[in-house]
């Protein structure tokens, strides 16, 4: 049996994300969302780095052009926060783009803008 990646760092992430989901719902810009769940995440001890430029390589160059992350937690876990009503494709793309980018292996999208529930996705690199 393959076990997940980063399976209980992951679940500490989404136990925090669906805390500020049940505390404040949804409804608010993104800008909310990413300061409460910084709240969250520092009050379970949850190691993050929040909105911090992140190299982009091609081809062994780096880029001029930097990454600028929602969160990175545990050192290898990039999460990128919405606030829409329904996540698509696009989203989904951008995150991928994001870790094949950083080198990264695991990704979460969550999404707080979802009227009934906290919709979130882990992505695999």
């Amino acid at each position: 049996m393959n076990e997940l990646l980063y399976k209980q760092e992951a679940f500490a992430i989404i136990g925090a994300a669906m805390e500020v989901y049940n505390q404040i719902g949804p409804g608010f810009l993104e800008a909310v969302y990413q300061e409460t769940l910084a709240i969250e995440m520092r009050s379970r001890g949850i190691p993050f780095q929040e909105q911090q430029a992140i190299d982009i390589t091609y081809k062994g160059q780096t880029l001029r052009h930097k990454y600028i992350h929602d969160f990175f937690a545990y050192g290898k876990i990039i999460i990128e926060i919405k606030a829409i009503k329904k996540l698509s494709s696009i989203e989904d793309a951008q995150l991928l783009n994001y870790l094949k980018a950083t080198n990264m292996r695991l990704g979460l999208l969550i999404n707080f803008g979802h009227p009934e529930d906290l919709v979130w996705k882990r992505k695999i690199l």
